[in-house]
C-alpha cells in the first residue's frame, strides 16, 4: 500500500503582492505534478493536511476550476480542514463551506474528530484519523488531539492527520505550539501534520514517525520560505514503513517567485513608529506632553509614507476629541 501526503494548499484566485507570480496558475501546476506523482508511484489514497482552500467562502469559478483538477487523482482524497477552511476556526461549520462541498459530492472524503477509517490495500489495513484545527488545540496541556490512544483490532499501521502547530524545536514565545516530545506517547505509528507552512521534514522517535513537509505553496516571503521547496510525502507499506520526502519540480527558486520589496519596506516602517513610540514612552510625563508636538513630529518625519501619518493624525485627533468631551 502506497500513500501520498501533502498539505496547505490555500487555493486562491488572487496574487499576494509579494509573489511575482500568478499564484493561482502556479498552484495548478504543482497539482498537476502532484497528479502525476501519484500516478508514477501508483499511490493507492491521497491524504491532505488541511487548508485546501484559503478562505472558506471561495469563489466558485475557483473552486469549479480546482474541481476539475482534483478529479484527475485516481486514488480516494482523504482530508482534514485547516482554520482558512472553516468559519471562526470552528469545523462544526464545515457544511457552509466550498470544502464540504466537495465532501458531499464525494471529491474529497472530509475526516471527523471522532471518526476512525480503516484503508485496505493486499492485506494490509491502516488505521486513518484526523484532528481538524481548533483554536486551543495547542493549548490543551494534555495534547489530546495529537495523541492516539486507541488502535482497531487486525490494523497493521496507524495514520492520525493534524492540522496544528507542530514542532520539532521550541518556537516564538507567545505563540501556542505543541513539540514532538510532548505527543512521543501516541499509539500512532505515523503523525502527519500541517498548519506550520516552514515544515520540519520527518522526525523519527521511539520507532514513531511525525511528519510535515511544509507548504504546497509559498505565501509569506520570509527569508526560510525563499530557500525551501515544497515537497510531497509518498508513504509504502509494501516492506514496513518507508517515507520519502520528494521536492516538485515545478516549484520554481524562492528568489524567483517571491518578492521581499515589501517585507523590508514593512519592516522599514515598523522600525520607525517603533522609534516614534520610544521617543514618547521615554517622555518624563505623559499627561504634560504637548499633543501639537506630537502632530509635528509625525508630518515631518520623511521615514514614515502618507498612509501612515494620515492614520497617526487621524487617531490621535480623536483621542484628543474624546478626551475632551470627557473633561465637559
Amino acid at each position: 500500500m502506497k500513500l501520498l501526503f501533502f498539505t496547505d494548499t490555500h487555493i486562491r484566485g488572487t496574487t499576494p503582492k509579494n509573489r511575482k507570480d500568478n499564484l493561482t496558475e502556479t498552484l495548478e501546476e504543482k497539482f498537476l505534478e502532484v497528479i502525476k506523482l501519484a500516478e508514477i508511484h501508483k499511490v493507492d489514497y491521497i491524504l491532505h493536511g488541511g487548508d485546501l482552500f484559503d478562505r472558506p467562502d471561495i469563489s466558485p469559478s475557483i473552486v469549479r476550476r480546482f474541481a476539475i483538477i482534483l478529479r484527475k487523482f485516481n486514488a480516494p482524497i482523504y482530508a482534514i480542514a485547516g482554520n482558512h477552511d472553516t468559519f471562526g476556526h470552528n469545523p462544526n461549520t464545515i457544511h457552509r463551506t466550498m470544502l464540504g462541498i466537495f465532501d458531499a459530492i464525494n471529491l474529497i472524503n472530509i475526516i471527523g474528530r471522532e471518526e476512525t477509517i480503516i484503508l485496505e490495500k493486499n492485506n494490509i489495513k491502516v488505521q486513518l484519523t484526523g484532528q481538524p484545527y481548533v483554536y486551543d488545540l495547542d493549548s490543551d496541556p494534555k495534547r489530546s488531539g495529537y495523541i492516539i490512544d486507541r488502535i482497531e483490532n487486525k490494523v497493521d499501521y496507524s495514520i492520525h492527520m493534524v492540522h496544528g502547530m507542530l514542532l520539532n524545536k521550541p518556537f516564538i514565545e507567545g505563540i501556542p505550539y505543541t513539540l514532538v516530545d510532548d505527543i512521543d506517547k501516541t499509539k500512532a505509528d505515523i503523525t502527519l501534520s500541517g498548519h506550520y507552512h516552514s515544515g520540519f521534514g520527518v522526525v523519527t522517535k521511539n520507532d514513531k514517525y511525525f511528519i510535515n513537509p511544509g507548504s504546497l505553496i509559498r505565501i509569506t516571503n520570509s527569508l526560510r520560505e525563499i530557500d525551501r521547496t515544497p515537497k510531497i510525502v509518498l508513504i509504502d507499506f509494501s516492506n514496513g514503513i518507508n517515507v520519502d520526502m520528494i521536492p516538485l519540480n515545478t516549484a520554481k527558486p524562492g528568489k524567483e517567485v517571491l518578492d521581499r520589496k515589501q517585507i523590508e519596506l514593512s519592516m522599514f516602517r515598523k522600525e520607525k513608529i517603533n522609534k516614534f513610540k520610544q521617543s514618547i514612552d521615554e517622555t518624563s510625563s505623559f499627561n504634560k506632553l504637548d499633543i501639537n508636538h506630537i502632530l509635528e513630529g509625525i508630518t515631518i518625519n520623511d521615514g514614515v509614507s502618507k498612509e501612515i501619518k494620515e492614520e497617526a493624525i487621524r487617531r490621535i485627533t480623536q483621542a484628543q476629541m474624546s478626551y475632551r468631551e470627557d473633561e465637559n
